[in-house]
Order: C-alpha cells, then structure tokens, then sequence
C-alpha cells in the first residue's frame, strides 16, 4: 500500500481565482464566517467553485456600485475555500467560508461577471524578528485590557487569540474584531510585512483604548445621578428609621426584611453578588406576604444568607498529628497514607488553601468511605458525604432553576450550607455507578464542579451567581476506573486500595472490628475474647472476600446471638466468653470456604489462574475435558469475546505445540473434541490475561498429567507463545495468598510491578516470569521433557 503524505493547503491553492466582491469590510485570512449572496451572477460562481475545486476569491469593492466590474475592486484580497453552502428562499446563498491567505490580482481575465483573474499569493515577511516578538506580546496585553473592559468581546474570542501562533496571524486577528472603518482594514490587509502590519494595528487598540476611556467615564457620571428608584428607597428607610426610634410595631415582613438586611451587609458582597442580591432584596420589600412569588424570593435569600461566603483562615493541622490519626483509624494502608501525607506536607509548605481531588479506587470494604473521614479529621475540617450511585439528573448537581416549583440548589451548595465553610472535605461516593437520562448525564456536570479551572465561579442553577468551589478538597470513591468518563479521571489523582490478605484482616478485626461490633450489640468491652487461630478461622473460612465487610457481619452473627443467649439466662451475663472455633463454627454453621475445597488443579485438564474483578483478585480454575469424535472445540463459562478470543489462541498454540514434538501424537486432537469451561457459570468473564492458563490446561489434557501443586498463573498469550504482560497483579497476588498459592507464573514484564507489592503479602510466594509459553510448560509440568522433531537434514556439498 503507497504510503499517504499530507500536503498542505497552501500547495494546492489555484493561479486562478473567481472574484466575489464585497461591500462591507474586508475578510482577513484565518477566518471562518458566513457571508450573503443575493447577486444572481455571484450565486453562479458560487455554484461553479463549489461544485470544482471550492475556492473563490473575495476583494472588496471600492465603490460599492450595484454592478461593479474588477477594475472596481482592491487589487489585494484573500482567497477562501466554501466549507458549506445554504440555498435561501430569496433565492440567495448563505455560503460558509473559510479564509487561507492574501493575493493580488496579476492579470484581468474576466473583468465582467463571472470576473475571473490571475493572482499571486503573497507570504508574510520578517516574521522571526525580535521585534515582531515584542510587538506580539505588546498586542496581546493591550487586547486583553480591551476585552476584559468591553462586555462584546466573548471568552471564545480571548481564547482564540491566546492560543493563535502565528504574530501575522495574530495581527490580523485583532484587525478583524476590532471597531476600525474599512478603509483602514484594506490597508492592513494589504501590508506584507508583519512588523508593519502590528505597529498599525497597536495604533488602532490605541485609539479604541481611549474611546473606551471616554465610554466609562460618561458611565461612571450617568451612575451618579439620584434617580427616582433610588430618591424611594432613601424615604422608605428614613421612614422605617423613624417607626423605629418612635417604637411603633413592623409585620413579620419587614421583620424578615430587616434580618435578610443584616446578614447580606454582613456577607461583604461585591460585583455582579451584590448587585443581583440587593435586587432580590429589594423585590422582596416590595412583595406582598401573600403571593406566590413571596416565599420563592424568601427562600432564595435564606439560601444565600445561609452560604458561608468569608474567605478560609489558614490551616492549622499538624503532620505528625495528622500521621497519628490516619494509623489511628486504619491498619496497614501504608501506600495511602503515604501519598495523604505527602499531599498534607505540600499543602503546609505553600500554607494553601485551595482545594485538590482525590480519587480511592478499590473493591467494596476496604476502607474508602472511611479513608475519606479520616483525612478530614487530621486536616481538621468539617465533612460531608454523598452519593451518586444511580444518579441520572444533572440538577442533583447543578440545582433546578428557580422557574420551577420546589426548585432547590443542588448537593453541593446543599452540603455548603450544613458545613458552613467555604473550605471542607466533600466525599462524592460511588462515581463509577452515575446513570444517563433525557434529564441530562450528572458525570458531565460532575466536570465543572472538579475542574480547578471553572469550580472559582461555578454557578449553580437555583443560584445562578458565582460561587468559589477551589478551596473544597473532592474525595472521590470507585470500585473501577472503567465506567468513569476519562475526562473525570484527568481532574483527579488516583489513589489505589487493594485488598487484604488473611494476617491483615486478623489485626484489622482485633484493633477496629472486635470492639465495635461488642459496642453495637450490647456486650461489655473484651466481654468476648478472640485469639490469633480464631480469627483467622473466620477469615479464611467465612469471609474471603477483598474487603472486611462480611468479616465484621459475622462478628455481628457471633455477638447477636451471644447476646440473645444472655437475655434468656442460658449465659451469665458477667461471664467472660473465649470464642473458640467449635463456638464460632456453632454461630455461624459450616465453614462457607474449606480448604479441601478449594480452586485446585489435582487432574489433567486443569490449571489455576489468577483474575481481577471489581471486587478485587479473585482465583479462576480452569477446566478441560476430551470427548471422542469429530474434531471440535467447546467454549462454556460466560466468556466475554476477549476471552473467548484467547481461549481460541490457547488452543492453536497448543495444536501447534503438539505437532512440534516427538512424544505427543499430532493426530490426538484431530479424533477428540475438546471442552474448555470456567466454572461458576453465572458469572460473566472476560479479558485476555488467562491465555497461559487456558494453554496449560489444555497441555495438561493433552498430556494426561497433572500441573504442580500450589501453583497458579496469569499472563497474555500471543499466537507466536509469547507471554504478554496484565494488569492487577498487586490484587491477584493477594487473592493468590488468600487461597493458599505457593508459586506464581507473571509475565516477564511486569517484574516491575513487584516493588508496588508490599513485602508482607510477596513473603512466601515464589513468582516465575516467563516470556515463552514453552518455559510456562517447564515449570507447570517438570518432570515432562518435552524433544521437538528433529528438522530434515540437508546435504552438504564438498568444494
């Protein structure tokens, strides 16, 4: 296939050009707009160029004549190519163009309608100078006191002219938006070089800089004078004023309306809060008590009044006292709390306030929700915790507006308002399960609320003012990254919790969960004693999921029903209980998980496999069975298509394999029809990283033996053998230690993965990496030496 170039558009513009003219002002290069066409004759052109290579030439017209010919034209103009073109019921055009570079007329080909010339382009000159440089950034700043003073200029255009590279560019940017007859427009359309071109634009913001000058100071004089609204207002609080000092008795109204008047001159607004705010003040005096409108006004101002509005003091919390109340409330977590207090240490050397977003990603009952108080705690701030777990309406967010009936502002300013401080740590929960509706997609206005770069004048609907969210610290919680939109995730740092292993929970249990769950259920503190071997009895046998949720339901179990036996006298109530295994066996039934149970690969045609899951690692057994017949190969389990993908590779590989090698038979699989399943059926499954697992099992099946014991796999499988590196291996290593495994199978490059494993959970686990899925078969079958055929000997000719 021949290899595609881009070829830029100046190469392809033509020496020939139709001429359109223009009435009103020039068109600069580097513009897209929109123009009419009326004329007959013009809409013709527009159709011919269209429908050839799109490009038209656009001079203006010097007389603006009703019929004008190119000799009327400006000899300098810019050369466009039609983007879209809208057929009007006039029988006129609305054509859209977009601007590429100057040119000057040559040579007259045409001078009627259609008016046809031979152009030549012209190229900016001295555009590298020092001085274009200087010019560039003198451009700008003036530009940008322009638009920061006149309400016509947009954002989108400060941003355009911000991220425009180029200074002619630039130039005539600038040139185009500003307030400059026409006149003057052609002539710097018609200046080559840069440096020229920029010193007479400056001229120009100059000259608008002044009239704007002008404009605020007649302004600033017409807000001085004493209207009649105002002359009111002055009586009617001269004449409150005067009720007051005489004693006489105000309604509930202006009772409201005096305390509103308080708290707003307290707030200290300024800008477009004061002003908005005081006009709802004043619409509420004017209100009568009995109208609708009245409690919509009233409810608005409490919501305002009731917002914590004063600028955050500076934080006081100390890290060694921080450090204490993380290791206080959490075992273990050492990489978290690592990265918590890094962030405090960075946020107490710059003594900022602003706020950050921190994202905990793990499976469920590891400790998110609770990390989240905890930093609130050793930074001293108040908290507040919601969750957006099914949500499908973006006004839970941003508020309803207040046309509406029961309108409200939304969680946010909602959790503002109960901490009372502009600067607290808000936990958004579970943001990996947000909805979408007709009602709008919260995950979106999710992005304004977290975005350093708009939350300082986020405006919610019911409020519709600015209000600084920058000094809030986010914490967001997730069982996965996969459902979270990427542009959530750019705005946060993620903090991985994975989960624990058997020792760990034992201490988690005999520090937290022990003493809480006594509390919870009645029982006097160490009423109920619990020793090393017991508690890991209820670890490995009743709860061995990633998180501690279920360990400490079955505590609550063991305590409920101790407590009930208590009541009913069959326990003296002072008795001091050692829960043994036979008594923990009795409250709780048979061991849920047994170790004779477990996901072992004892037969041929087996392999253990290590997966992921939002739940956290998790083991997978991986079975194989041989059925005579015709050829054939059988998928069950769930599978997703990645894996179902990878199970077909596992099996051509091994077909491969087989025929390669002297001891197998290469005509077994040919008269078998093999059945690969992944039990628990009902549980959907996919990804690529039991490609070796598969492979081994299917070998296993092939060679009628059995793959060592205690060890398990993960690992990618290319068509060629190779093992390609996986994800989770921190989470698949625990899962692998819960369940007894020995020896692990990694990819070679994920070697590197191995220091983000805490040494605690590596110890007494042996890890293979392998980059060929032939040194998979050496360490699951040792004693198996597989001989490949000997190739066909070639005969050597003497010289």
């Amino acid at each position: 296939m021949a290899e595609q170039t881009i070829i830029p558009i100046e190469q392809l513009l033509p020496n020939k050009l139709f001429i359109i003219s223009l009435t009103g002002r020039p068109i600069f290069p580097g513009i897209f707009t929109p123009i009419m066409i009326n004329n007959q004759d013009d809409v013709k052109v527009i159709d011919e160029a269209y429908t050839g290579d799109g490009f038209i030439g656009i001079c203006m017209d010097k007389e603006e004549s009703d019929n004008p010919t190119l000799a009327d034209l400006h000899q300098v103009g810019t050369v466009a190519r039609i983007i879209k073109k809208i057929n009007l019921p006039d029988g006129g055009i609305n054509v859209f163009i977009s601007t590429i570079k100057r040119f000057r007329i040559r040579k007259i080909v045409s001078k009627q309608k259609p008016m046809l010339g031979i152009v030549e382009y012209l190229d900016d000159e001295d555009a590298d100078t020092f001085e274009v440089k200087a010019l560039t950034r003198a451009l700008i700043g003036e530009m940008k006191e322009i638009s920061e003073n006149n309400p016509l200029f947009s954002e989108e255009m400060r941003m355009n002219m911000i991220n425009i590279d180029h200074p002619g560019k630039i130039a005539d940017f600038i040139a185009s938006i500003l307030n400059v007859d026409k006149d003057d427009q052609q002539r710097i359309l018609e200046i080559q070089n840069i440096r020229q071109r920029m010193e007479q634009v400056l001229v120009f913001i100059k000259k608008e800089q002044e009239l704007l000058r002008v404009q605020k100071k007649i302004q600033h004089e017409i807000n001085n004078r004493i209207e009649k609204n105002q002359r009111e207002y002055f009586l009617r609080e001269e004449l409150k004023t005067i009720k007051e000092e005489l004693g006489l008795t105000t309604d509930a109204k202006s009772s409201e309306y005096q305390k509103f008047k308080e708290k707003i001159e307290a707030c200290k607004f300024e800008g477009e809060i004061k002003e908005s705010v005081e006009g709802e003040l004043e619409k509420f005096s004017l209100m009568d008590s009995n109208s609708g409108e009245y409690i919509v006004v009233r409810n608005y101002l409490e919501t305002i009044v009731n917002l914590p509005w004063s600028v955050p003091t500076a934080e006081s919390f100390e890290l060694p006292e921080a450090r204490k109340v993380l290791d206080g409330d959490h075992y273990g977590l050492e990489d978290v709390k690592k990265r918590i207090i890094e962030y405090l240490a960075v946020r107490k050397l710059r003594n900022d306030t602003k706020g950050a977003i921190i994202l905990l990603v793990g499976p469920p009952g590891v400790g998110k929700t609770s990390v989240g108080r905890s930093i609130a705690r050793a930074m001293d701030k108040p908290f507040f915790r919601f969750s957006v777990g099914g949500m499908r309406d973006e006004a839970e967010i941003k508020g309803h507006r207040r046309t509406y009936i029961g309108a409200m502002p939304g969680k946010i300013m909602q959790g503002l308002k109960i901490v009372k401080t502009m600067a607290p740590v808000f936990m958004i929960d579970e943001v990996d399960k947000m909805g979408t509706s007709y009602q709008g997609d919260p995950s979106s206005a999710l992005l304004e609320v977290l975005d350093p770069e708009q939350n300082v004048a986020f405006r919610d609907h019911y409020l519709d003012l600015p209000y600084d969210l920058s000094n809030i610290l986010f914490i967001l919680t997730a069982n996965t990254l996969d459902a979270i939109p990427s542009p959530l995730l750019d705005r946060a740092e993620i903090i991985q919790l994975s989960g624990y292993i058997d020792t760990e929970k034992m201490e988690i249990a005999r520090n937290y969960l022990v003493p809480r769950s006594l509390d919870k259920n009645g029982l006097r503190k160490r009423q109920v004693s619990y020793n090393r071997k017991s508690l890991l009895f209820i670890a490995n046998s009743y709860a061995r999921e990633a998180g501690v949720r279920n360990f400490e339901k079955n505590l609550d179990k063991i305590h409920r029903k101790l407590a009930t036996e208590i009541v009913f006298k069959e326990r003296d109530a002072k008795e001091r209980i050692v829960a043994d295994l036979p008594l923990i066996e009795k409250m709780l039934g048979k061991p849920l998980f047994r170790e004779d149970t477990g996901k072992k690969a004892d037969l041929p045609g087996t392999a253990v496999g290590l997966a992921w899951t939002t739940m956290g690692g998790d083991t997978l057994i991986i079975e194989a069975i041989s059925n005579p017949g015709k050829e054939g190969f059988n998928l069950t389990g769930q599978m997703g298509d990645v894996m179902k993908e990878s199970a077909s590779i596992a099996w051509s590989w091994v077909k491969h394999f087989v025929t390669d090698t002297e001891q197998a038979n290469p005509e077994w699989y040919e008269k078998k029809q093999v059945h690969l399943h992944i039990p628990e059926g009902a549980t959907p499954k996919d990804g690529p990283s039991a490609g070796i697992t598969m492979a081994t099992a299917l070998l296993s099946l092939v060679h009628g033996k059995a793959i060592r014991k205690n060890l398990a796999m993960t690992g990618e499988l290319s068509l060629t053998g190779q093992v390609l590196p996986i994800g989770g291996l921190k989470e698949k290593t625990i899962a692998a230690r819960r369940n007894g495994i020995k020896e692990i199978i990694i990819p070679e490059a994920n070697v590197r993965d191995l220091d983000d494993i805490p040494e605690h959970v590596r110890k007494g686990i042996v890890f293979h990496p392998v980059s060929r899925m032939e040194e998979v078969f050496d360490l699951a079958f040792p004693k198996t030496k597989v001989k490949a055929k000997p190739k066909a000997k070639t005969a050597k000719t003497k010289k």
